[in-house]
């Protein structure tokens, strides 16, 4: 395989024995004839993810010493990533990696981040609404104009990563960040699946009182923030 792959798939691991090997699987036949890395980041598992893990030359696995949270796998798997095209996705099975080539191809058309929406979420009643008020109070707040930025399934180019600074929470506004640095930015509805193997590692405690407080941080930086360019 090319030491720079056309597109790198970065996904991040806590505890999903049960799902990485299926994973693998999907993302093999999702891709199969083009030219891409898998970014494996496991994010201090305290399973066997890691072993059950198949190694061959498309797959890299970056293993954190301790837990440090999905922002921080994710931050480091799109900056490990060699290719020009980054996809990001969950490793518990619910995004579903047959959608990826349609991402991809959306981006031929002028975008330079294509972010999936959950048309039909397999989720509880309850974990659907505040998704859905969480989104919406977001969305109007800091302008990102993205119905769903829990769905990881995400498509960029290499150069959106650029506006991504680490911060914990940082995944829930990816969309923001690189749409505030002039990027071109659309939404693409997705298939959700419901999990069949583990535990959801976020619920609505640790996640309503910190997204609210993120909220703020991310308006204020992207109030400040500013972007220059080199003259040829």
């Amino acid at each position: 395989m090319p030491s720079s792959p056309a597109i790198s798939v970065v996904v991040p691991l806590y505890n999903e024995e049960g799902n990485v090997v299926e994973l693998q699987t999907q993302i093999a036949a999702a891709l199969a004839g083009m030219d891409y890395e898998l970014v494996l980041v496991d994010d201090g598992s305290t399973d066997a993810t890691v072993t059950r893990v198949r190694r061959d030359d498309r797959v890299r696995v970056i293993e954190f010493a301790q837990n440090a949270g999905q922002s921080a796998a994710m931050h480091a798997g799109i900056h490990q990533s060699r290719g020009d095209i980054i996809v990001t996705l969950d490793g518990d099975l619910q995004n579903d990696p047959a959608d990826i080539p349609a991402m991809i191809a959306k981006l031929g058309e002028g975008y330079d981040l294509v972010c999936g929406y959950r048309a039909k979420r397999k989720d509880t009643p309850f974990k659907r609404l505040q998704s859905r008020i969480a989104n919406g109070v977001r969305s109007r707040f800091i302008g990102d104009h993205v119905r769903d930025t829990g769905c990881t399934l995400k498509v960029m180019r290499r150069d959106c990563r650029e506006a991504l600074l680490l911060f914990n929470g940082m995944h829930r506004f990816i969309p923001a960040l690189i749409r505030n640095m002039d990027f071109r930015v659309t939404e693409m509805p997705v298939n959700h699946r419901p999990r069949v193997s583990g535990v959801s590692k976020y619920g609505f405690g640790n996640r309503a009182w910190r997204a609210t407080c993120d909220m703020f941080g991310v308006r204020w930086l992207n109030s400040r923030r500013t972007r220059y360019r080199i003259k040829d």
